[in-house]
């Protein structure tokens, strides 16, 4: 039987869901696309995001001879077979460029590679190749720079998910509706947000609810956690995971890691996506943290991102790579209620002009309109020189917006800006 998620497999670009970073209507990339001028892209990210659909997708809009190979089981001699065809339909009478469709490109070694460079420079083929890896480590810098659009899938969030198992649910001819199935709205959300991002696992999941349905029963969550043999925690009171996560927090912001590890351990336990984790981990390296600690920002990033490629179970420990330092460093918010008061500051006072001297002075008639002309540059005094920043209306009014602590870093920090300020007093500033 042919699988829901295969069944299910958008044919039109109206039809896609997710990535709308970069894919939307009116967009570059979504126009490209539309008008058959896209030549050949990249595209990378975790499984279940839409690579291989797009790319057939594109292959339609274009019209193309379509060719689709999986690196991971064709060699050398197949793509030189596949390329030589691809150059006759070029050459010969078709005059017709080919979509080469390489999946999991990656697996290809630097030999393999490079056999695609001649069919990418003369035009004969349109070469999209997708990878869950990096693609500026894992591809060759010569395919990189003939290719030239990379494109980055992220996993889809839960709604879009949603959208794609309500669309097969009520689908005639590929999907249930001529089962006149009833199901609970938050099940099928249910179902998505326990799919981690991946649209495959979900409508496959869906699925193999459908074919396994006892006669007379809905699909509600209790089944749904059946096939996917997780708890429910979250879903049998859905604020639950914003309490969870509101907890993390505060336990980090205290200083914690007992606590940040339980809820940490919660979150995880009961179904938590990944991603929801991680963007909270994120926010609160700049939030709390801040100054105070400045590689963790840099500490955390690594982590999710470590996180995001291994995924669950080995994430967790990622995870809690994180949360740990998170909660057991100094903490500092400065940096972010100095962006809060230079905001407010924005909507309720005058602040003025940017100073003539800071103006962009690097286009002909700069120096007739003022611009640049007093700038001193401090490198050319040793680091630093007194010099007005902030516009007329606040310098003179003495603002100030970032007020550092004592804590971990910002000391150093503190100490330093206090040296500038007296160098400025010296300076009659």
């Amino acid at each position: 039987m042919i699988p829901l998620s295969t069944r299910m497999r958008p044919t039109r670009l109206e039809e896609f869901v997710g990535q709308r970073h970069f894919l939307y209507e009116g967009s570059l990339f979504y126009r490209a696309i539309r008008s058959g001028s896209l030549d050949s892209a990249i595209f990378f990210g975790p499984s279940g995001t839409g690579k291989t659909t797009l790319a057939r997708i594109i292959a339609k809009e274009k019209d193309a001879n379509f060719v689709e190979i999986n690196a991971s089981t064709t060699g050398t001699k197949e793509l030189k077979e596949i390329l030589k065809n691809a150059s006759d339909r070029f050459y010969g009478l078709m005059k017709e460029t080919t979509c080469l469709y390489v999946d999991e490109v990656h697996r290809w070694n630097k030999l393999q590679q490079d056999s695609l460079l001649k069919a990418l420079e003369e035009g004969v083929i349109c070469f999209i190749g997708s990878t869950t890896e990096n693609p500026y480590f894992s591809v060759n810098n010569a395919i990189l720079s003939r290719v030239g659009n990379i494109y980055e899938f992220k996993r889809l969030e839960a709604e879009d998910i949603r959208t794609l198992l309500v669309r097969a649910m009520e689908d005639e001819t590929k999907g249930f509706a001529g089962l006149h199935l009833e199901y609970d709205e938050d099940a099928l959300l249910m179902l998505a947000q326990m799919s981690g991002g991946d649209c495959r696992v979900a409508l496959d999941a869906l699925g193999f609810i459908v074919d396994n349905l006892p006669e007379g029963r809905k699909i509600d969550r209790e089944i749904v956690s059946e096939a996917m043999q997780k708890q429910t925690t979250f879903y049998d009171k859905e604020e639950d995971k914003y309490n969870l996560l509101s907890a993390l927090q505060k336990s980090i912001r205290g200083s914690d890691p007992d606590a940040a590890v339980h809820y940490l351990a919660r979150l995880i336990d009961g179904g938590a996506d990944l991603m929801m984790i991680g963007r909270r981990l994120l926010v609160i390296a700049s939030e709390d943290i801040g100054m105070a600690y400045p590689s963790a920002i840099s500490i955390v990033t690594a982590c999710v991102q470590a996180a995001q490629m291994v995924g669950f179970p080995e994430a967790q420990i990622n995870l809690a790579q994180a949360v740990v330092p998170l909660a057991s460093c100094p903490k500092s918010n400065a940096s972010k209620k100095a962006l809060g008061e230079a905001m407010a500051d924005l909507h309720r006072r005058k602040t003025g002009d940017v100073p003539a001297h800071l103006m962009d002075a690097h286009y002909s008639g700069a120096a007739k309109l003022g611009r640049g002309l007093t700038y001193k540059y401090p490198h050319d005094y040793g680091g630093y020189v007194p010099q007005q920043y902030l516009p007329d209306d606040l310098y003179a009014e003495g603002v100030t917006y970032y007020h550092p602590t004592e804590n971990g870093s910002e000391a150093s920090f503190k100490r330093y800006l206090e040296a500038l300020k007296e160098i400025d007093k010296k300076n009659g500033r």
